[in-house]
């Protein structure tokens, strides 16, 4: 499973969700995470259709396909839950 991450230096929620992806990919070291700027990767941004608003965090299973997809601030709790019940898909 594979995470992507889009967000910006001028949003709130990103600041927020940012120690926590630390403190998750830490307790998760198989877990493969990517990070994408909302002003910086515009060919990202048009490709996986990102809107104005964000965080985003985009869960691509072992082919890529899109598994889920989270808009703003998400508790750890519930992102680890995701993680460990999407981890073999």
């Amino acid at each position: 499973m594979k995470v992507l991450k889009f967000g910006a230096v001028w949003c709130p929620g990103c600041l927020v969700m940012k120690p926590r992806w630390v403190e998750i990919e830490k307790e998760h070291p198989w877990l493969e995470t990517k990070y994408y700027d909302y002003d910086q990767d515009s060919e990202k941004i048009k490709e996986y259709k990102i809107g104005d608003k964000l965080p985003v965090f985009i869960f691509l299973d072992k082919q890529a396909q899109e598994l889920l997809r989270l808009v703003g601030e998400v508790s750890k709790k519930e992102l680890t839950k995701i993680i460990k019940e999407s981890k073999d898909k």
